[in-house]
């Protein structure tokens, strides 16, 4: 059969299986199979493929088809322009956090300072920061052993040395330390979240993903802890879901928090709130 032949055969699947890019979807596990660039599908579309990579292939379709995600199954992502290593251990980096590296990006003013990551999970963050501000040190925590490897391991591997991981729950591990940014992409969602039972994240950890007092909690908490790690004139940036903007803004006035705000992500929805650590 030829590779375009079976492209169509698989994207036929995926569509009845209900994905919304299906075609997109096929292409990208036909590409992870062959080890080539979409480009190259498109010029040797005519070849036959070969009976391992076909059954590889369908075995990737099949696993599609049930739901799991295309970045567990290729093993990447990417994210700020940065191929990073997937695995089920981590949340799988989204576009809609970008809107969290463009206002730590816009706030990282001097040649140098300190920027720290919570709950760092592939590293996507602090990497994507790290590669903008190569004068900066950075620093990403996760509480998983395995998030702190896999995020190491994608620093490595995009050769950005600037950017470091360890092992911290939180702020649990960081005592005495001061950042000129704090940011996090911490779990928001609600545990009756009807967005649990949808798409790629059935398959993500649930401990990333939700958090207790309708998803406000681990926001809540640090709101109230950065203030103890943030250098005077220090922001904090936080990622949220788009109906937790004004709970996150509240909170953060009432901790004595100055220039209180939300920014919204490319489809216009309330995305990062942020403010400042008393006076630069």
């Amino acid at each position: 059969m030829h590779l375009e032949a079976l492209l169509r055969r698989a994207a036929r699947r995926l569509d009845e299986a209900g994905s919304p890019t299906a075609r997109l979807d096929a292409e990208m596990l036909l590409c992870h199979v062959l080890g080539v660039e979409r480009s190259w599908l498109y010029t040797w579309g005519d070849r036959n493929a070969e009976p391992l990579a076909r059954a590889r292939f369908e075995a990737l379709i099949a696993a599609r088809a049930a739901g799991q995600p295309i970045a567990y199954l290729i093993g990447e992502r990417e994210f700020w322009g940065l191929r990073l290593v997937t695995t089920p251990v981590t949340l799988i980096p989204r576009p809609d956090t970008e809107t969290l590296v463009e206002a730590a990006l816009a706030r990282a003013t001097g040649e140098r300072g300190r920027m720290l990551d919570l709950g760092t999970g592939t590293g996507a963050i602090a990497l994507a920061f790290a590669s903008e501000r190569p004068g900066w040190r950075v620093l990403g925590v996760d509480r998983e052993l395995a998030a702190v490897a896999l995020a190491a391991e994608n620093a490595a591997r995009l050769m950005i040395d600037n950017a470091h991981f360890r092992v911290s729950d939180w702020f649990s591990e960081l005592a005495g330390e001061r950042f000129d940014l704090v940011v996090s992409n911490p779990p928001y969602l609600a545990d009756d979240d009807p967005h649990l039972g949808q798409g790629d994240v059935r398959f993500e950890p649930r401990s990333a993903l939700v958090a207790a007092e309708a998803g406000l909690a681990d926001l809540q908490d640090l709101v109230r802890q950065a203030r103890a790690h943030l250098t005077p004139g220090g922001w904090l940036m936080l990622e949220h879901g788009v109906t937790q903007g004004g709970d996150v803004r509240r909170v953060m006035g009432m901790q004595g928090y100055t220039d209180v705000a939300t920014l919204e992500d490319l489809g216009g929805r309330e995305r990062v709130s942020l403010g400042r650590h008393g006076s630069a």
